[in-house]
């Protein structure tokens, strides 16, 4: 029998690309340096919803590579979706589960967070012990190269801010001095963000101002970028979850928000109303407690001061106490010399309805309002509280 010679022809060939899919390269693959003796593991892990973005232990592991002596490695079971998706390479840390993400410390992250599409190949290098730090792709995408300029953004305000600093919080102005630190932070993530042009980068960065979830010092952050993506992507999923955060009933009152007309229940024994005690131009609405060193130290070298200097032009403060022994509160107050302006609480400690319906959990905390109640500041202390102070009396 003759055999095709076309048919033999075309049977070499589709055996010739069968050959080449078997033996062609993971789509994703790299070579770390510095890789230990023994076992090492790197995993690659999807969030499926924007909380679990930058979130240890909540992330779905879809794949795992050995990671080779000579520190090469490959990824096989990756997404065939259509459009591209958030992926997080993460080397597994000792006694850790591996969906554990060292959001802590970026000089030594375990994890970094690439933008998958299907049939695009990544091809990774790394340092084993500077993960993130090291992360590099060849030929990034947009979105890849804009998450790298994301983590260098991290790294240096992280070595700005934080990096070796050490604070004794039971010292009040040093737990103010840490707040601070922590606030100038995730600014920098937060001015990334609001600039970013790619929905996911921005996202990235909005998980890395708080992996807790944790917003309640940021909230208007959290508004402006739900306001700023419903309109550039309407209908993602990750901006329908955002927005559904920034829903007024989820968010401490926001600056130009008119603060609610509250009762005050007042050390006096009288019941106030809030509005009716506000200054004829400006008011503090400050959050305090015996307890809290901070505030102790903010009464005594910030808010006598200020009140002393404004107050017969027109600046009022309302002091709200998380108080459960009144004694105690009385005392404070006594030696703080903060009975010169209006000290309220109803004496029921942390389940004060006052920062229920305010939705604070936080202290020390302020709202500075204007002669009608409407936000103008929130949570400035220290000299940045007197100097500001100071500009808005002085002005005409």
């Amino acid at each position: 029998m003759r055999t095709d010679p076309i048919k033999n022809i075309a049977g070499l060939i589709i055996l010739a690309f069968t050959l080449m899919a078997c033996n062609s390269p993971s789509y994703i693959s790299g070579k770390l340096e510095g890789v230990p003796e023994g076992d090492a593991n790197i995993y690659l892990i999807r969030p499926d919803n924007l909380r679990e973005v930058a979130a240890s232990y909540f992330g779905k592991v879809i794949d795992s590579a050995v990671v080779n002596p000579d520190g090469t490695f490959e990824f096989e079971n990756l997404p065939e979706d259509e459009e591209p998706v958030l992926l997080e390479m993460a080397i597994q840390q000792p006694g850790k589960f591996p969906n554990y993400l060292n959001t802590d410390d970026p000089t030594r992250s375990n994890f970094m967070p690439v933008l998958w599409q299907s049939g695009e190949p990544l091809k990774i290098t790394a340092s084993f012990d500077e993960f993130q730090k090291s992360f590099a792709i060849e030929n990034p995408s947009e979105i890849n190269r804009a998450l790298i300029r994301l983590r260098d953004v991290n790294l240096k305000a992280y070595k700005t801010y934080l990096e070796g600093k050490q604070w004794h919080v039971e010292d009040g102005k040093q737990l103010m001095d840490k707040e601070h630190a922590v606030l100038q932070y995730r600014k920098e993530l937060m001015k990334y963000a609001d600039s970013a042009r790619d929905l996911i980068p921005a996202l990235v960065a909005l998980r890395l101002v708080s992996p807790e979830d944790d917003y309640e010092r940021v909230p208007e952050f959290l508004v402006g970028q739900c306001e700023k993506w419903k309109k550039e992507q309407p209908g993602h999923p990750w901006v329908e979850q955002l927005c559904k955060q920034s829903e007024p009933s989820n968010l401490p009152v926001l600056v130009g928000d008119e603060f609610p007309d509250l009762q005050l229940p007042m050390i006096t024994k009288d019941t106030l109303l809030l509005k009716d005690q506000l200054g004829h131009k400006l008011t503090i609405v400050d959050l305090w407690a015996s307890w809290c060193a901070p505030c102790r130290l903010e009464n005594r070298e910030v808010l006598v001061p200020i009140w002393n200097q404004y107050h017969d032009k027109g600046l009022q403060i309302i002091a709200y106490g998380l108080e459960s022994n009144e004694s105690g509160w009385k005392r404070a107050v006594e030696r703080d010399g903060a009975e010169l302006w209006l000290q309220a609480s109803d004496l029921k400690g942390d389940e004060t309805p006052f920062l229920k319906r305010i939705r604070i959990n936080t202290i020390p905390a302020n709202f500075i309002l204007d002669e009608k109640g409407v936000v103008l500041a929130k949570n400035v202390h220290g000299k940045a509280l007197q100097d500001w102070v100071k500009i808005y009396m002085d002005k005409p």
